[in-house]
């Protein structure tokens, strides 16, 4: 077999793809060094990216006009100079981080995502908190984060986050889609479906991460929202 003939096809790769939907696992990730593992990036971004551009923003589109639902608004304040690098660059970075950074079920992982986690509760209270316990908490996991991580890199992934796998992997999909709600001004059943490209960016990019690693990810994520944001402004949005 030549090397041409061992790289994976979109049939091969779209087939791996809806089995791993079918049962989510922990995967080993191949990373980027391999022809057959830029090849498999190069059908997975294009099938994200297809699915988003071609399929789930026009059908949502026409949703969105026939039920009056508003447009989303979440940058609105955002300086124009800073909407690409923010759309295209920090929100991939962190959203990938977030939700799918930890997904290798490693204590290490996970000790970020508590870090993390403690931090944003905190701003999430704001001024109900001392602002000595705010400082002295964000101080903490700053310091607890990458010290914690040093001594825990060596773990290997826990027996329950293995086999409780399928139910995290799909639950994280379903937060990441639900959280991009906020988008909206006003938010109600009807504008529940408008957040399917997330949800559909969320499977395809939680299947990469764990077949290909978390910085492939991040670059299919980045490069997803550059069309998607090129595709708003040539339609004047």
């Amino acid at each position: 077999m030549t090397e041409a003939e061992s790289l994976p096809t979109a049939r091969s790769v779209l087939r791996a793809f809806t089995d791993f939907l079918r049962r989510p696992a922990l995967l080993a990730p191949q990373g980027l060094r391999t022809a057959g593992s830029r090849r498999t990036w190069v059908w997975l971004t294009a099938l994200l990216i297809g699915g988003l551009l071609l399929v789930l923003l026009p059908v949502l589109g026409a949703w969105q006009k026939a039920f009056a639902l508003p447009s989303p608004d979440a940058f609105q304040a955002v300086p124009k100079q800073l909407l690409v690098p923010l759309v295209v660059l920090v929100a991939p970075v962190l959203e990938e981080l977030l939700f799918r950074g930890w997904q290798s079920g490693r204590v290490a992982a996970l000790w970020l995502l508590g870090c993390a986690l403690a931090v944003a509760v905190v701003a999430a209270l704001g001024t109900a908190l001392n602002p000595l316990v705010t400082a002295g908490t964000v101080l903490a996991a700053l310091i607890a984060a990458p010290v914690g991580w040093w001594l825990l890199r060596r773990s290997a992934p826990l027996g329950w986050f293995a086999r409780g796998f399928p139910v995290i992997f799909y639950l994280v999909a379903g937060g990441f889609a639900l959280a991009h709600l906020s988008n909206y001004s006003r938010i109600s059943l009807l504008a529940v479906p408008l957040v399917l490209p997330q949800l559909w960016a969320a499977l395809v990019l939680g299947y990469m991460r764990q077949r290909l690693g978390l910085l492939p990810a991040i670059l299919a994520h980045a490069l997803a929202n550059g069309c998607s944001l090129g595709l708003a402004v040539l339609a004047g949005g």
